[in-house]
């Protein structure tokens, strides 16, 4: 008897290659092909003019060595690289914010001012380049009528401390290698 259902599930599946018609198996999820050395605009369908330059302006005193990308809020927040989700956090100034670990473990790329994190995102999972890992939004001391991603990269010191590190402007990076990406 078993070998009868074995040889007939093995029958049906010949059939199926021959005919052409399978089981259908939904596609992959599409994802653009980034060449190695590109970076993710992390603003879904945001493209590199639409970026502005603010990375040496001063926000409530101090210097805001990163970019604001202004989009509508809910807009999906995309993983810059492919990386390690090191810690969500909710801070006063950033509110709802995310902490990604490039491959290397070199550099730290700093997501603020979410309104949302994606439903899977969890510490210490991996992420790819065009991941939804948040939706953008207007906590912390944003202000509620301009939704946007407060989006920063730092040089990770020897200790890997996630909130430390040399800052790097974010713009020239994203507007020399810089790959849009719609969602």
């Amino acid at each position: 008897m078993r070998t009868t259902i074995r040889l007939l599930l093995a029958g049906i599946a010949v059939s199926a290659l021959v005919s052409g018609r399978g089981v259908a198996v939904p596609p992959p999820e599409p994802r653009a092909i980034v060449s190695g050395d590109a970076i993710v605009i992390p603003v879904a369908g945001v493209a590199k003019a639409a970026l502005r330059d603010d990375f040496d302006n001063i926000h409530s005193g101090h210097p805001h060595h990163a970019i604001d990308i202004l989009a509508p809020r809910g807009t999906p927040v995309l993983a810059a690289v492919d990386g390690t989700i090191r810690k969500l956090f909710e801070s006063r100034a950033g509110g709802l914010t995310i902490y990604e670990f490039d491959v290397a473990t070199e550099r730290s790329y700093y997501y603020a001012h979410l309104d949302a994190y994606a439903s899977n995102v969890v510490e210490g999972m991996r992420v790819k380049q065009g991941d939804v890992i948040g939706y953008v939004g207007t906590t912390g001391n944003a202000p509620p009528e301009t939704p946007h991603l407060h989006f920063a990269i730092t040089l990770l010191p020897p200790s890997k401390a996630w909130s430390k590190g040399e800052a790097i402007d974010p713009y020239p990076i994203l507007v020399a290698r810089g790959v849009t990406w719609d969602r």
